[in-house]
């Protein structure tokens, strides 16, 4: 794939709209051209930029005022500096412009309340499929490991130098979590750490990365594709665990990685 096309193609990829083929271009190409990949990051900081951005503003101490003001104008009665001869003829119905007034009022209160909700749901839907993308390509790809070994204390250096941050490391063998190693991906517009745990046969993979915001998250349970998802934020990092086991097993695995 030429530059030409991984840019022409790098905002259906944020928008999760190509295909599993097209979509596995896309990133190796991101992987190995360090101008798209500035690129593409810059894309993402931008969209991350507008959604996070405020829903609130200040309002001028004087704008009450201007309103009561324009309302009175508007029914036909004279403000405290204009005359007091009623306007004639203007057949206004004041009492259903008022009630339509309040109502676009009332919603704008509640888009308010209710604003930074919806956007939190939309990165977690966004970051959701990332997620299980990147796990069934782990799978169909046979790239789950690039470090294979149960030894924590191989797996954590094995990052050094390779990432930004050092994630933690632990084994949870005695709890019937194996490690099995570790690896790099490319996930949220970042490399990110992936831990991979098994339970019996079904792999585990723990995504770890520096939380852009250091907002504690408390933990969220998914579904995408028959997989199960859990995320959560502690620590000024975020988590995130995918699998297919069922939800109860991923849960006490959460735990686990929680404790």
């Amino acid at each position: 794939m030429t530059c030409k096309e991984a840019l022409n193609f790098v905002d259906s990829y944020m928008d999760h709209e190509l295909d599993l083929v097209r979509q596995l271009e896309v990133e190796q190409h991101l992987k190995e051209c360090s101008a798209c990949s500035r690129a593409y990051a810059q894309r993402r900081s931008l969209q991350t930029a507008i959604k996070a951005a405020p829903l609130y503003f200040e309002t001028p101490p004087r704008l009450a005022q201007d309103v009561r003001r324009a309302l009175r104008r508007a029914a036909g009665e004279p403000s405290a500096t204009e005359s007091a001869a009623p306007a004639s003829g203007l057949g206004w119905n004041w009492t259903g412009w008022f009630s339509g007034v309040m109502s676009a009022a009332a919603v704008a209160v509640v888009m308010i309340g209710v604003g930074p909700h919806f956007l939190s749901s939309s990165s977690d839907d966004r970051l959701s499929q990332e997620v299980t993308s990147s796990h069934v390509r782990s799978l169909i790809t046979n790239h789950l490991i690039d470090i294979v070994t149960s030894n924590q204390h191989v797996v954590k250096p094995w990052f050094n130098g390779r990432i930004d941050f050092s994630p933690s490391v632990r084994d949870f063998s005695d709890q019937g979590f194996p490690l099995a190693g570790g690896r790099l991906d490319y996930l949220a517009g970042r490399t990110v750490a992936v831990l991979v745990y098994h339970r019996s046969a079904h792999p585990i993979n723990l995504f770890i990365w520096p939380s852009q915001t250091g907002q504690e998250l408390k933990e969220k349970t998914l579904s995408r594709q028959g997989y199960h998802l859990i995320r959560w934020s502690h620590g000024g990092m975020t988590y995130w665990v995918v699998s297919d086991v069922n939800e109860k097993e991923l849960k006490d695995f959460a735990e686990l990685v929680q404790k």
